[in-house]
């Protein structure tokens, strides 16, 4: 949706006494609308929607799950009472906090961060591990950088895509579940495959926003990279991401930043597991995404997840699994229970890295391109 109009600024905060409180930083969630920490002006009218930023107040010191992502890439632990500048969003973390966004917002309202990339939202169901969330005040809307608007991710996003007529060749990552080392198979992919002269781009599609993954992604040798925020998504929980994950691929299958042309292929994290609410499995059975999908690599837990994955991938998305990977690749017990009894290789991202890019460049059709 297009930005709605912003309201004069917001009263001065009960606590303190500042009619403009000075925003102490701004979060990854936010990053997209290319905010200034300096420049930030609050206004009284919240817009309750997913993607529109938010200046809220740190009501409480916590030693656990304390810490946001700010739009450098620094986790900075949050202390009363600091503001801080995120997105509204929601959350459907299976390890972590749920929440989403309220239908309505005012200054003064007691909301949640929901995560370390700065989402603000009322908090459904903590987790044991983490304790209660973080309580946070709404001190008001925030004013897009430029203009009298309202900012929100939504009018900085990459445009969707309906129909993707070409693509670089893709590599899937998912996995069984949150935590079972996606983001280090995928890094892995990226290191040796541009070592061996693939020119690698990637992105993250699916999951809750953090900068985090797609900043190491970049560092390990990716010329060009994105992920869902890009695409004006907060969380990928709540809306269709096919035509979003579409206008990510075809905005990365252009030409890099680097001069030095389009990819050669795009290593691709889906957050959260294959099975869950973040549309992991939308984008895995869309047959536009499988005719340009190559590989897919998997990471486990335990054989449970394995087991499944290979019926998955086979019996839904007609697709076997090219490599597993993960926890369950830890030693050779399950290595060799996935390899004899389940069929595909498995190889530690860890430990094995070589052997799990050259499956990987089996199935891409090795050797390296003429570009390298």
């Amino acid at each position: 949706m297009p930005d709605a109009p912003a309201d004069p600024v917001a009263s001065p905060d009960a606590e303190t006494g500042d009619t403009a409180p000075t925003v102490d930083l701004i979060a990854s969630s936010a990053a997209r609308c290319g905010l200034v920490r300096e420049r930030v002006r609050l206004t009284e009218k919240v817009h309750a929607e997913a993607g529109y930023c938010v200046g809220v107040r740190v009501l409480e010191n916590k030693t656990r799950y304390n810490e946001v992502e700010d739009t450098g890439g620094t986790f900075r632990t949050l202390r009363r009472p600091q503001v801080l500048v995120g997105a509204l969003g929601a959350r459907q973390a299976l390890k972590g906090y749920s929440g989403g966004v309220p239908d309505r917002i005012d200054v003064g309202d007691e909301l949640h961060v929901l995560n370390k990339g700065g989402i603000i939202g009322r908090c459904s169901s903590a987790h044991p591990d983490l304790g209660p969330p973080l309580r946070v005040k709404v001190l008001g809307g925030v004013q897009a950088s430029s203009g009298d608007r309202a900012a929100c991710l939504q009018a900085h996003a990459l445009p969707p895509v309906d129909t993707l007529t070409d693509s670089a060749p893709l590599v899937m990552v998912s996995g069984s579940s949150m935590d079972t080392g996606k983001t280090v198979a995928a890094c892995a992919l990226i290191e040796q495959l541009a070592a061996q002269g693939w020119r690698v781009a990637a992105a993250k599609l699916t999951g809750a926003a953090l900068q985090r993954d797609v900043r190491r992604m970049a560092s390990d040798g990716a010329i060009a990279t994105a992920t869902f925020t890009d695409a004006g998504v907060v969380s990928s929980t709540a809306c269709d991401m096919r035509p979003r994950a579409k206008g990510i691929i075809a905005h990365l299958s252009e030409d890099a930043p680097d001069g030095g042309g389009p990819p050669d292929v795009i290593v691709i994290e889906l957050g959260d597991g294959f099975i869950g609410p973040y549309g992991v499995a939308g984008l895995l059975g869309d047959r536009q995404l499988r005719h340009f999908t190559r590989a897919h690599v998997v990471t486990a837990a335990d054989l449970a997840g394995a087991w499944a994955a290979d019926h998955f991938f086979r019996e839904r998305f007609e697709a076997p699994v090219t490599a597993f990977t993960g926890p369950v690749t830890d030693n050779a017990v399950g290595r060799d229970y996935i390899e004899d009894v389940l069929g595909p290789p498995a190889h530690n991202a860890l430990q094995q890295p070589e052997a799990l890019v050259e499956r990987v460049a089996e199935a891409l059709g090795a050797p390296a391109p003429a570009s390298s």
